[in-house]
């Protein structure tokens, strides 16, 4: 009886034992199968025959412009299944008007738009098109050659974080513009209705207005209601959105730039917040633009093209030169293209290329924005695209990714002319594996008479009252470099102090070392090495500063090293994130319960032998509304459970598997793979908060799909 006992035991383990060393190798294999299925995406004759797109058909979501009249008038792009997934999640951070100085906008024209950037829910091109100098700029304008374009929501989500407004273009040109035109000249009424429309939809997903380019000749009788139209629109979202902006591109009706503000288009200027110059302006053209338009000058936005088609200056490396004749003479700029440096595939890559172009514009012009200004303040200097990705040291997928809404506050690293004759280099990693995200910021170099060495990361502008902030930034290095964090405050009365948060180590010698050389040095107060963390080091310090407030954040990098050791050495560390908050700053994550979380437009369809295909739509929301806007990012997995584990009668440890991420209450999963065998599935939301944390995948709401 023992005996037959012991063996069923057995039996009963080593079945227990297969199933878990079968599933661990599909999984694998699943996984495989799921990068090269999530590039299964609607194609681009798809987007461009309307008789195959069909945009009320459940499917990946996608962004896409507005192409006629009738469609705008209609409102039938919200009854569209992608409307829901293109509204933007992240509010403008900072000042909703905008400063009374020069200013820059940023105008993006890259290959006729809706690229990578259309895939809501992200794509598979790590090496897509990004941009992260957002600390340059004040306004971005998603622009493409469509009558109504709608900004991606991954463009707003990363823009607004930074602080910078989007706005969406309405444009007309060539033939088939001129007869838009006249149709919505064609009277007041129609006009205003275009006016109405154009503004619901700016409201409803989220950006901040429109840039309106008339590219047409149309007739002295059609000025009248044209400038009803910009009059009626620049009100209704004045209206709508306080600080809201619509900039015009437009003349006296005839198809003949002025390049400068002028009696002839000055009418059109003194309806709505601003123009945008063609490029082709002397040099002359701004200080007379700056003199019609009086205490509006900076409204007036002189064009470049980067691309350098009779734009003064000439643009590409040269884009500069007409950034200094326009700062001198007072007025804003408005950067055509500077997508130039990817599409031209500029050497040596476009990591590289692209900061030194945009070094080019800080040199000129100097940073527009700063940050933290507010906490919680996080960034894992994600750029929104990567060969991987982590969560808190943990890596999840080794797929390349992009999607810019996953994009955290991009760091204000400094570019070096010549890498080969600076000895030490920061710069944003998609190689290395990162903590969080897919990105994170590589410092190296040579130490040598200088035992340390220093790199800007951030230029702040944040007040300190009498609560205490706690700092945590997680470091991976090799050998005995070490990261500690330097800070720069500015006092009421302008005195300067800097605080060094030291790393771990020895304490005696990192005061000797620089107690001399900063404000105050303040050792970590609680270090942590997570064990699942794959090497990173979290280290934490709480600082006070009242009546101070913040305005830079370094990384210095250095070693405590002995008198007798060598001078010069090679240093390498990696920093994978940054958190600044109030020690008591704790997301409160709702329990799982209060979450409805439902399956919609459930599709199957048979994939080759016993294996299947699903796809439907997720959607879930809090029951208690008012919370929903603390969360913006959801992080999706799947759980599979096997036939087997009914069989056995046993509960295993099933493996979450990432899906994806989403920014709205919702996420289509679209062709799902599901294994022979497999007799549910588990969906989890992770719900992530603005801190950087996550919730508990085991407290998170979920939903369980059985077949």
């Amino acid at each position: 009886m023992l005996n037959r006992l012991l063996l069923s035991i057995i039996n009963r383990q080593t079945l227990i034992s297969i199933r878990c060393f079968i599933l661990s190798i599909t999984s694998k294999l699943y996984s495989s199968i799921m990068a090269a299925q999530s590039s299964s995406q609607p194609s681009e004759s798809t987007l461009k025959n309307p008789r195959e797109f069909d945009p009320l058909k459940p499917q990946i979501p996608i962004s896409y412009p507005i192409k006629t009249l009738e469609e705008l008038e209609s409102r039938s792009y919200f009854d569209s299944f992608h409307y829901p997934f293109n509204k933007a999640s992240v509010p403008l951070d900072g000042n909703m008007y905008l400063p009374q100085r020069p200013r820059m906008l940023v105008c993006h024209d890259m290959a006729g738009g809706y690229l990578d950037d259309k895939w809501v829910q992200g794509g598979t091109n790590a090496d897509a098109y990004a941009i992260w100098h957002w600390y340059l700029m004040d306004v971005f304008v998603y622009f493409s050659h469509n009558l109504i374009t709608l900004p991606p929501p991954s463009w707003i989500n990363a823009a607004h974080k930074h602080g910078v407004k989007v706005l969406g273009t309405f444009l007309t040109e060539w033939d088939e513009g001129r007869i838009i035109s006249n149709k919505m000249l064609s009277s007041k009424e129609y006009s205003r209705m275009c006016a109405e429309r154009l503004t619901e939809l700016a409201i409803a997903l989220g950006f901040d207005g429109w840039l309106i380019n008339m590219e047409v000749t149309l007739d002295s009788s059609q000025i009248a209601n044209l400038k009803e139209f910009v009059s009626q629109l620049t009100d209704m979202m004045h209206l709508s959105m306080p600080g809201s902006l619509v900039i015009c591109v437009t003349v006296n009706g005839h198809l003949h730039w002025q390049d400068q503000l002028n009696e002839m288009n000055k009418a059109f200027f003194d309806l709505c917040d601003g123009i945008f110059v063609n490029y082709t302006w002397r040099e002359n053209y701004p200080k007379l633009s700056a003199n019609v338009a009086g205490d509006r000058k900076f409204d007036v936005y002189m064009g470049i093209d980067v691309f350098g088609r009779n734009t003064f200056g000439g643009g590409q490396w040269n884009t500069d030169v007409a950034l200094d004749v326009i700062k001198k003479d007072d007025v804003s700029a408005a950067i055509f293209a500077p997508g130039w440096v990817y599409e031209n595939k500029e050497p040596p890559n476009f990591q590289t290329a692209q900061n030194r172009w945009w070094s080019l514009v800080e040199n000129s012009w100097g940073v527009m924005q700063n940050y933290p200004r507010s906490i919680p303040f996080y960034s894992d200097f994600n750029q929104g695209r990567g060969h991987h990705f982590s969560v808190d040291g943990r890596q999840l997928s080794d797929a390349d990714w992009c999607n810019l809404s996953c994009q955290s506050f991009q760091p204000f690293l400094e570019f070096s002319e010549d890498p080969v004759l600076d000895a030490t280099q920061a710069l944003v990693n998609l190689e290395e594996k990162s903590y969080s995200g897919g990105g994170n910021v590589t410092l190296k170099g040579v130490l040598g008479s200088f035992d340390y060495f220093t790199k800007r990361l951030f230029q702040a502008k944040l007040p300190f009252d009498d609560s205490a902030l706690g700092f945590t930034y997680s470091v991976k290095s090799v050998g005995d470099s070490l990261v500690g964090i330097l800070l720069e405050f500015l006092s009421t009365e302008g005195e300067i102090e800097s605080v060094l948060l030291a790393s771990h180590g020895d304490t005696l010698r990192t005061m000797n070392r620089f107690s001399s050389k900063f404000s105050k040095v303040i050792m970590p107060h609680r270090v942590v090495k997570p064990e699942s963390s794959d090497g990173w080091i979290l280290q934490e310090t709480v600082i006070s500063m009242p009546g101070y407030t913040l305005t830079e954040i370094c990384a210095v990098c250095y070693k405590l090293r002995n008198e007798w050791e060598e001078k010069i050495s090679e240093y390498y560390a990696i920093l994978g994130h940054l958190s600044i908050k109030s020690p008591d700053q704790n997301v409160l994550f709702p329990s799982s319960s209060s979450w409805v979380v439902e399956c919609q437009d459930v599709t199957w369809k048979p994939s080759t032998g016993e294996t299947k295909f699903v796809s439907f739509t997720m959607v879930w929301k809090l029951m208690d509304e008012s919370n929903s806007n603390e969360f913006q990012k959801y992080n999706i997995y799947v759980e599979k459970t096997s036939e087997s584990d009914e069989i056995l009668n046993v509960k295993l440890q099933a493996i979450p598997e990432f899906l994806g991420i989403a920014l709205v209450e919702a996420f289509y999963v679209s062709d799902l793979l599901v294994p022979y065998g497999v007799s549910s599935l588990k969906f989890t939301v992770q719900v992530c908060g603005l801190d950087g944390s996550y919730q508990r995948l085991d407290d998170c709401p979920s939903f369980q799909l059985d077949f």
